[in-house]
């Protein structure tokens, strides 16, 4: 909530005024606004003023002590389990007709950690629909559950969401190693790039269903996407050649290379553990950089584990995956400026640590403060294309977003953006033959 540093600055001269003034221009103006929950002063306030607001409501919270002005309210939580929300009495919207909203009495999200037992609860009628996307291995299984009418199956093309992978490029952090200073080159990401077949990559990680690409922005993003970025495609040869530039040969001839100071060229990749789609990845960029002499050892974590370890910096590489939370590049500033906490692959630099972030942080800059719309977007493809040339992030592929509802569920309009399904929970209704309860 702040714009060049500074706070914005709120007043409301009136019961119905709220006059809220930037600090400095700001383009996407008051989209900044578009997330920000309005919290109840009469719970909240002394926590405010006690400066303990962040920890005021937690797990422990008793459902009685929330309060909020969504379409429902947290009935029962059982950790590990389930939240139980029910219809708010005094919810303001109303629908064409003038009845009030929500349509259902009663809203139940299940906590189920396995994909597969989520796939068997989503084919079985337990569950009317999931959080995330269906996986492309499940398609043809939901697809035999739909041609029967129990389930309805939404193709919404290319997702937001690309794979990705880094390496970490702090040379202050846990895992850096001082004799291996070849796994913070450019040469090193082009050349990986350059050594994995997008086009293989999407029928063997997400079975077709996904596109290659080159930027951490897909064409599901038409504002800001920009589909002439440099490349470094499909081209061992090429991948060769940069690699014996950083020095790295097979120098005993064992198929591995090795480091000028006689190191194999080894690096540890780390997943996350029990999603499908990355394990698969993971795999086959490990098959891949085999082929050029790289040696990749793949380690699947727990997510909470894998979190722990990017946060640490305690890390080689990672294949992961990131959710978009907004189109707008300038409200996800915290990944494209150098000082950013998201800036994942070297984070919170006190200053540029390489000439490209530089210059990427004052196109940012810019961008930001521009109120010209077209100027916004020719700053940010500037910013892509530095991207693109720089590879902090490596990118193979996008998956299509297919999301599956029960059949009985009414008015579902899924979007690319998370949350899918849930985005307009007071709109949501089941067939009028159905019990009024909705489960996720």
């Amino acid at each position: 909530m702040q714009v060049d540093g500074k706070p914005l600055q709120v007043s409301a001269p009136d019961e119905s005024t709220l006059i809220v003034k930037f600090p400095a221009p700001f383009g996407p103006g008051v989209r900044l606004l578009d997330n920000l929950p309005i919290l109840p002063r009469h719970r909240l306030e002394s926590a405010l003023q006690a400066g303990t607001l962040a920890t005021a409501w937690g797990p422990k919270t008793p459902p009685s002590g929330l309060a909020g002005l969504g379409p429902f309210v947290l009935e029962e939580y059982q950790p590990g389990q389930r939240l139980v929300f029910a219809r708010n009495p005094h919810y303001w919207r109303k629908d064409a007709a003038g009845a009030a909203l929500p349509y259902l009495d009663r809203l139940t999200l299940e906590i189920v950690p396995d994909q597969n037992a989520e796939l068997l609860r989503l084919q079985t009628g337990q569950l009317d629909f999931t959080q995330s996307e269906i996986r492309a291995e499940d398609y043809a299984a939901l697809k035999r559950v739909a041609d029967t009418g129990r389930l309805v199956l939404y193709d919404l093309g290319v997702g937001l969401d690309p794979d990705s992978f880094w390496f970490n490029l702090d040379p202050a952090s846990k895992a850096a190693d001082p004799q291996r200073p070849w796994l913070r080159r450019v040469e090193l990401r082009r050349a990986i790039s350059h050594a994995v077949d997008r086009k293989a990559f999407v029928d063997t990680v997400f079975l077709g269903a996904a596109v290659p690409v080159y930027g951490p922005v897909t064409a599901a993003n038409r504002r800001w996407y920009v589909p002439d970025l440099p490349r470094f495609d499909y081209e061992p040869d090429a991948a060769q050649k940069l690699l014996e530039s950083l020095g790295l040969r097979d120098r005993d001839g064992d198929g591995t290379l090795d480091d000028p100071g006689g190191l194999p060229a080894r690096f540890t990749l780390v997943t996350q553990k029990g999603n499908s789609a990355l394990e698969r990845g993971a795999a086959v960029i490990r098959d891949d950089l085999a082929r050029i002499g790289l040696k990749v050892d793949v380690v699947p974590l727990e997510v909470g584990a894998l979190i722990d370890r990017l946060e640490r910096g305690d890390y080689e590489a990672v294949y992961f995956r990131f959710l978009t939370t907004d189109f707008d590049p300038a409200l996800n500033l915290d990944f494209w400026l150098s000082r950013g906490g998201a800036h994942v692959w070297h984070p919170g630099q006190k200053q540029p640590a390489t000439e490209w972030e530089r210059q990427i942080d004052e196109l940012m800059k810019q961008q930001v403060t521009s109120l010209d719309d077209q100027h916004r977007k020719a700053l940010f493809a500037d910013v892509q294309r530095i991207f693109a040339e720089q590879l902090p992030i490596v990118h193979f592929a996008a998956p299509r977003v297919l999301v599956a509802t029960s059949a009985r569920v009414l008015n579902a309009t899924p979007a690319v953006l998370r949350p899918t399904i849930l985005w307009n929970p007071d709109e949501l209704a089941v067939k009028p033959d159905q019990t009024a309860t909705s489960r996720r």
